[in-house]
């Protein structure tokens, strides 16, 4: 499935995979996620934290008539404010969806899937 932007010049479709992997991205980048996990617990194995390439394995978009919603499942860090973590996910989503595709993002959900201790 892919979502159709309509601008003056023409039509842009950006797949769903695309968002995903933008979203996995960014919020691989926010202090205390150690990494992505995989949507598909039971079939993928519990343990396994995804690699950049996997990205959309983690992250489940899903689209209505006019509004775009976004699962994330991610693991992080010992010793982090899980609510803090999560919350700072979500805002840095939000922003860079927004301005690197151009589409507004309605809600992003967090999945924390497991906790791991980094080695310092």
């Amino acid at each position: 499935m892919s979502i159709e932007l309509r601008t003056k010049y023409g039509q842009i479709d950006i797949s769903n995979e695309v968002i995903a992997m933008v979203a996995g991205g960014a919020a691989i980048d926010c202090y205390g996620i150690v990494g992505m996990a995989s949507k598909n617990q039971m079939k993928d194995g519990l343990t396994d934290i995804l690699r950049k390439e996997n990205f959309s394995r983690g992250v489940l978009v899903r689209q209505t008539e006019d509004s775009i919603h976004i699962d994330m499942y991610i693991i992080v860090s010992y010793g982090t404010k899980i609510s803090e973590v999560a919350h700072n996910v979500q805002t840095k989503v939000k922003y860079t969806i927004s301005h690197t595709i151009g589409l507004s993002v309605d809600s992003v959900n967090i999945y924390v899937q497991g906790v791991k201790v980094t080695n310092p």
